[in-house]
């Protein structure tokens, strides 16, 4: 190319004229034969000041890898201003020492083998920390005779493709974890781990707001220090709570730039400086009919607004915790409807036999006594022929709320069925008298009046008492026992308690 001397090299140079030389340049570093079209593509670049133009990467080097020539890009992807200072320089001067041998181990082979190599992905990192993605091409430069004497490098920084691609994949393995069930906890952590990897010294978490929507607990904080999730565990929601107590109290998000300076962070505001963050955006995680499950949140140690890519990051970020705390929350409520009576939420059948039989084996272990009292309801079916099945099961919940606070936590209570119950009473110490004044006096509990609006509604109850081992050694003969001593007193006229022959 013949350029006309009137030509003023420090205007940008003509898109035809660089979009024609940079085609040349990239078929020659494709062809190690052309070593005159690449010399001229250079030189033609080079006079028009076009390579520093170009996005691309583009540098040559001697055949013991050290640089002759970089354009400005190559040169910025370094973390060198200056092209001069680079001249004669070798990626181990820029780049930490693994990335550099596996540059230099690519050169090398490159030259002694005259073959190029195409569209290396690698990821490359300097020595200052900061890692980026190239798609790599590589060629050996040759002087007229043939010989090679170094390499041409043309390189495209292909770093936010890959982290689209880290993106959709990481978001495509956290929903296979929420299918297969995996645990809430892992299941947040690697939501917030995503997001991490996806920034810059920024750290998430994740609170879960508890079931009386007035507190917010750690979910998930990987990144964070373990003290400061402990002294925020249990964080009160409402305004001025920091930035999550307020997103979750508004269901709205916050943004606090200067956690030392904003009034919601008044109460916390040393917490900043302890643990090394000056900014603290959140979002609440919330799900269908505007409930609020929780808040995400990301920390940044400087004093700033997100960035659009971190409000993205936010916004996924929830949608995922959102998902997963609901299957979570669906999980646990189908297991708790398989034990667990749906009238008055104790356990039934199923969940009974099996923690008594595990009491029973405790106790032969341990050599300790076992109680068992089957209670049955007096004319409950009166109730619900005069005042019908709703008042009937209003009834039913409102008497087992009052035998469920009568007992330990080491007790079991069973709803049976219809307005049968049986408690199990573990007794270290084998008193009988002990345990009979409790059922005595629960009895008395059960017989007060319920009242349900402005109606009084009396209930008493029948109960049969049986111990273990004198009445049985099995939970079914043990059960039996107590059934048939309840039936005892009912024919002894009801609202007492008989204790087995």
């Amino acid at each position: 190319m013949v350029i006309p001397a009137s030509y003023d090299m420090t205007v940008e140079a003509p898109r035809e004229a660089l979009e024609d030389a940079c085609e040349r340049l990239r078929r020659s570093v494709m062809d190690s034969s052309c070593a005159l079209d690449l010399a001229e593509a250079l030189q033609e670049l080079t006079a028009l000041r076009l390579l520093d133009q170009l996005p691309d990467f583009i540098s040559i080097k001697d055949r013991r890898s050290r640089f002759v020539f970089a354009n400005e890009a190559a040169c910025r992807a370094v973390g060198i201003g200056d092209y001069s200072s680079l001249i004669g320089k070798t990626d181990f001067e820029v780049f930490i020492g693994e990335t550099a041998d596996q540059l230099f181990a690519m050169e090398q082979l490159v030259m002694e083998t005259g073959s190029a190599i195409e569209k290396r992905e690698e990821c490359l990192v300097r020595q200052d920390g900061k890692s980026f993605w190239l798609s790599i091409s590589k060629t050996a430069l040759r002087n007229s005779a043939g010989q090679i004497v170094g390499l041409v490098s043309i390189s495209r920084d292909i770093s936010e493709r890959k982290r689209q691609e880290e993106l959709r994949h990481g978001h495509a393995r956290l929903l296979e974890m929420i299918a297969r069930g995996q645990p809430l906890d892992v299941v947040l952590n690697a939501v917030v781990r995503l997001v991490e990897n996806q920034l810059n010294d920024v750290k998430g978490a994740v609170m879960l707001l508890d079931e009386d929507c007035k507190r917010l607990s750690g979910g998930a904080a990987p990144g964070l220090s373990p003290s400061y999730v402990q002294l925020i565990d249990g964080l009160e929601i409402g305004p001025s709570r920091g930035s999550c107590g307020t997103a979750a109290w508004l269901g709205a998000p916050v943004t606090v730039s200067d956690v030392q300076a904003d009034p919601l962070w008044e109460p916390y505001r040393e917490l900043g400086s302890l643990f090394g963050f000056r900014s603290c955006w959140s979002t609440p995680i919330i799900v269908a009919g505007a409930r609020v499950l929780g808040t995400f949140a990301l920390y940044s140690p400087t004093k700033r607004e997100p960035t659009k890519l971190e409000l993205e990051l936010m916004a996924m970020a929830t949608d995922l915790a959102g998902i997963a705390i609901e299957r979570a929350e669906n999980e646990r409520r189908i297991r708790h409807l398989a034990h667990h009576d749906p009238l008055t939420g104790l356990p039934n059948r199923t969940l009974f036999w099996s923690q008594f039989n595990r009491s029973l084996r405790e106790a032969q272990r341990e050599n300790r006594k076992v109680t068992v009292a089957y209670i049955d309801l007096d004319n409950f079916k009166s109730i619900n022929d005069t005042l019908g099945h709703a008042a009937g099961d209003k009834v039913l919940k409102a008497l087992s709320d009052r035998m469920a606070r009568c007992i330990r936590a080491s007790d079991l209570i069973v709803r049976l069925g219809g307005d049968e119950f049986a408690i199990v009473f573990s007794n270290p110490d084998g008193d009988r008298s002990g345990v009979l004044r409790r059922l005595d006096k629960l009895r008395s509990l059960i017989a007060e009046p319920v009242w349900l609006g402005e109606t009084s509604i009396g209930a008493t109850c029948s109960m049969g008492v049986a111990f273990y081992p004198e009445d049985g050694e099995l939970a079914e003969d043990l059960l039996a026992s107590a059934d048939r001593a309840m039936y005892e007193a009912k024919e002894l006229g009801r609202d007492r308690l008989t204790v087995c022959a």
